[in-house]
């Protein structure tokens, strides 16, 4: 674990003191958890962006700690989600893919999520925003812990507008009930804003969870008239704007509370951007490829953990971590048991806290389509295996929110990379290290008897169903 200096009227100035003078934090503690949509690690000014500012992100990170191998489940926004809100790889739970309208498969009334596993302690549960895991009835929130829901079933470009496909009119929804259909997307942000919080006024005497799903900066980029024009990037810097903005909001109000110590604030993305957008597309920082990949450009994304008193301040963590750590976690903290069935995820808690040497996670599996296994890392190092695969590289990107082309079906040999050295993944070192790919094969091995893999034709033993719409 490393520390980044703080110094003393920086910290004065964002509110941070020692915590041998603060009082002794509430029994109970609340769970936030922001997950944007398609954000890269490269768009936020503390990550070098350019020709906007997110001061609230930024003081987020500096009050907090920030993650620098953090990984997604899976590289796509469905399946991802899934990972997230089951603790599991989500080809342990038959989940693949971004599910289309009308999907026949979504989540499994089988499985628990983070809400579900919450509820056994009485918290209250609310997603503002996009769900993607499946979008019959009996797959929605409601239907899997959470008291409310206000947002969409899916992704916002899932449209009659949208530039290449065809979809059905996107509904909105309240609950199980749809409030209309292809509604303004300018007020997306300001909507799940208000609505978070207006639940965190509501629910300040008792615990709660707030999944703050927004639908930005997935494209259709929308920004209301508030932050419109307000950047030196164009639409997708005055996005990121605002949803610097909610943040800011979702934070003063916590502070105006006195929330701040009983709340672990939670700041991440779904997957990598779709680079493919250009100028209406994030940016990787850096890394290779993007979405709809298993390089980092497409899994390693951003996230930032903050919780007052017990969280060090102005940390960055390096450890190997995902998404699919956050409900063991918020489960340990909460004192609640996990679920029944076998989850892939591990408590990170000790990283929160920062536990000298911890390393709760030793491995990373990138699955991704049905049950494809194209990588696997420990802490240093990554094995990609020879598979086919999506590649920005060889064409331009798009413009004015219309995709560019991409290779899909590009052939990648098998390479090892050194994560510490090489995180852009471009200087294959495995005829240096054979001892790490025998080892990092070892553990492929293990995972395709217990989840199979599509590359090698093995169904794996251990794989559960997906839930079917009647």
């Amino acid at each position: 674990m490393k520390y980044l200096p703080i110094l003393p009227a920086a910290a004065a100035a964002a509110g941070i003191v020692s915590c041998d003078t603060e009082p002794k934090r509430p029994d109970h503690v609340n769970f936030i958890l922001i997950n944007l949509d398609d954000a890269g690690n490269g768009d936020f000014s503390f990550s070098g962006a350019l020709g906007y500012k997110t001061p609230n992100i930024d003081r987020l990170a500096l009050e907090g700690m920030r993650y620098t191998n953090f990984y997604a489940a899976q590289p796509i926004s469905g399946a991802s989600r899934a990972g997230l809100l089951t603790g599991c790889y989500p080809n342990r739970i038959g989940f693949a893919h971004a599910p289309n309208p009308g999907c026949p498969y979504g989540i499994s009334d089988e499985e628990e999520t983070i809400a579900e596993v919450l509820k056994k302690r009485d918290y209250a549960t609310a997603i503002f925003g996009k769900w993607h895991l499946g979008d019959a009835e009996k797959f929605l929130p409601l239907q899997h812990g959470f008291d409310e829901w206000y947002g969409l079933p899916y992704s916002n470009d899932m449209w009659p507008y949208h530039p290449k496909w065809k979809f059905p009119d996107l509904p909105t929804y309240e609950g199980n009930e749809i409030l209309g259909y292809n509604l303004d997307q300018t007020t997306l942000t300001t909507d799940y804003t208000e609505r978070s919080v207006k639940f965190i006024r509501e629910n300040r005497e008792r615990p709660f969870f707030l999944y703050l799903a927004h639908s930005m900066p997935h494209v259709p980029l929308a920004v209301s008239d508030k932050f419109k024009g307000k950047s030196e990037q164009g639409l997708y810097g005055d996005v990121m704007m605002e949803l610097d903005w909610s943040v800011g909001e979702v934070l003063r109000t916590l502070e105006e509370l006195g929330l701040e110590r009983n709340t672990l604030v939670i700041f991440t993305s779904d997957n990598g951007p779709w680079i493919a957008y250009g100028n209406h597309a994030g940016s990787t920082g850096g890394l290779r490829e993007a979405k709809a990949t298993t390089f980092n450009g497409g899994l390693r994304v951003p996230l930032i953990a903050r919780w007052k008193g017990t969280i060090p301040v102005g940390t960055v963590c390096e450890r190997l971590a995902s998404n699919i750590d956050l409900l063991p976690t918020f489960a340990e903290i909460a004192g609640t048991p996990l679920p029944a069935k076998q989850i892939d995820g591990v408590s990170i808690r000790s990283l929160f806290e920062g536990v000298p040497d911890a390393t709760p996670r030793t491995s990373f599996l990138f699955y991704y389509r049905k049950n494809s296994l194209e990588a696997v890392r420990d802490g240093r190092y990554k094995l990609v295996f020879a598979h086919p695969g999506r590649s920005y590289e060889a064409f331009p990107p798009g413009n004015g929110g219309r995709p560019g082309k991409v290779a899909e079906g590009h052939e990648f040999p098998l390479a090892l990379y050194d994560m510490r050295r090489d995180p852009g993944e471009r200087y294959d070192v495995q005829n240096q290290h054979p001892e790490v790919v025998e080892e990092l094969m070892r553990i492929a091995d293990a995972a395709r008897e217990d989840l199979g893999d599509d590359l090698r034709g093995m169904p794996g033993r251990n794989r559960r169903p997906a839930g079917r719409a009647e």
